[in-house]
């Protein structure tokens, strides 16, 4: 989790979904209303806290006063924040390395024969390709 610190919190209203905000001035007001936000609500904070601090004293507070969408996105919130202790887990052993497979070189008679494989036609087989061909008319 983080350690930030914030000076304002409250909750907000944006498309119908009501959540937890957080700031460090009362500008994050003029942003979140620019921003399609509606219904919302920031009160200045005793200290700075951190986010789940911050919502933990809202709800002590009771800043939602009898709510139950206000309540709903701020224990939302805090459950969000809040670590949850995890079970380890389990270590794998590693697998033993593969071996690799150890090309050999090429002996020097492979190397001639692909050689001779690819080398130029002779000058009878092209003449012979070409006699079956038509001569361009131009």
């Amino acid at each position: 989790m983080t350690d930030k610190t914030f000076k304002f919190a409250g909750v907000s209203t944006r498309a119908g979904v009501c959540k937890a905000r957080f700031a460090n001035d009362q500008m994050r007001v003029k942003v979140l209303a620019k921003t399609g936000s509606k219904d919302i609500d920031l009160i200045e904070l005793t200290e700075p806290m951190t986010k789940a601090d911050a919502i933990a004293f809202l709800l002590k507070i009771n800043f939602d006063n009898g709510n139950a969408t206000v309540r709903a996105a701020l224990e939302e919130g805090l459950e969000k924040r809040t670590v949850v202790a995890r079970a380890p887990k389990a270590v794998k052993a590693k697998a033993a390395p593969k071996a690799k497979a150890v090309k050999s070189k090429p002996s020097m008679d492979a190397i001639k024969a692909k050689v001779a494989a690819a080398t130029k036609p002779k000058k009878a087989d092209i003449v012979a390709q070409m006699a079956g061909m038509e001569e361009a008319p131009y």
